[in-house]
């Protein structure tokens, strides 16, 4: 019987966590401290009690509220811890305002720090990809430099075709010698980029 209770309890939480509808026998076996513990270790609202409500109010079965909020503050004392804030925000994940007051300033603080990580993390990344786009572009437009060239050549080519095909090739030769032109700029933010972000790292008291 215990087997059965662990089973259908793993079952109910994976049902709960991707919000699906909960069965009747879910809704009995359902340890609603154990639910309220993951949801609160997630940094979930406790408003989510009510979906699970909703869904076993369809068999006449009502989750354990006490038992679901008990679980939820004993998961919530895990979650707000500041290392924990740290790791949250330096994965670019939301913060619901969910830890007690008296966690709320110091996981914030940490939060923050791991929020700024993120975000120059992200300029970091943002910009190298801007220069790899720049440069693939580049080898696109030589290669339709080519394609181009060797179609004005070509003598079958009409005389009207050619005219369009001289301003193709005007306009992607523009095209490139702009973009030659940025990618020195890019890659000088990108390395001040990277020196913010490494002094950034060097300074926190946290490891991700």
């Amino acid at each position: 019987m215990r087997t059965f209770h662990a089973v259908m309890l793993i079952g109910a939480i994976a049902v709960l966590g991707g919000c699906s509808s909960m069965s009747e026998k879910e809704c009995l076996a359902t340890d609603w401290r154990t639910v309220g513990y993951e949801d609160g270790v997630a940094g979930r609202s406790g408003d989510r009690i009510g979906r699970y409500r909703e869904q076993c109010s369809e068999h006449g079965v009502a989750p354990s509220l006490s038992e679901y909020q008990a679980g939820r503050e004993q998961g919530l004392r895990e979650f707000c811890k500041p290392a924990n804030g740290f790791r949250v925000g330096a994965r670019g994940v939301s913060y619901n305002g969910v830890c007690p007051a008296d966690t709320d300033d110091a996981f914030l603080d940490a939060y923050q720090s791991g929020r700024q990580l993120y975000s120059l993390r992200s300029r970091v990344d943002s910009t190298a990809n801007a220069i790899r786009s720049a440069r693939a572009e580049m080898e696109r437009l030589d290669q339709d430099l080519i394609t181009v060239g060797a179609q004005i050549i070509d003598s079958s080519t009409s005389s009207e075709r050619r005219a369009q095909l001289v301003l193709d090739s005007k306009h992607m030769a523009e095209r490139r010698g702009e973009l030659r032109a940025r990618i020195p700029a890019m890659q000088n933010d990108l390395a001040a980029y990277q020196r913010d972000l490494d002094d950034y790292s060097a300074s926190l008291p946290y490891v991700e």
